[in-house]
């Protein structure tokens, strides 16, 4: 049964999906090399305004998922009395999304 802890997880989860969908792109990769695009190598960009706010709101909810993930394996490993239990647990982790 999912506790309190595991619906933050989750909601911090979606939150930085969108977090980093909403981040542009920070250079042309590949296709850029190919095409003989980004010849500004010199040029200095900063995060400035709202890019910079969603980049610090990444980087922190990045840092609260982590903590959170910790504290999840953490009180499983503690509430779970049998190996048995973490097995079937992980069991219906996996069937639930189908892997």
């Amino acid at each position: 049964m999912l506790q309190w802890y595991d619906y933050v997880f989750w909601v911090i989860a979606v939150i930085i999906i969108v977090l980093s969908l909403l981040q542009g792109g920070k250079s042309e990769g590949a296709s850029g090399a190919i095409t003989g695009g980004g010849l500004n190598v010199f040029v200095k960009t900063k995060e400035r305004g709202s890019e910079l706010i969603v980049s610090y709101l990444t980087l922190g909810f990045g840092i609260l998922f982590l903590f959170f993930a910790l504290l999840s394996v953490s009180l499983i490993s503690k509430d779970s009395a049998s190996t048995e239990e973490t097995t079937e647990a992980a069991i219906r982790i996996i069937n639930t999304f189908n892997l």
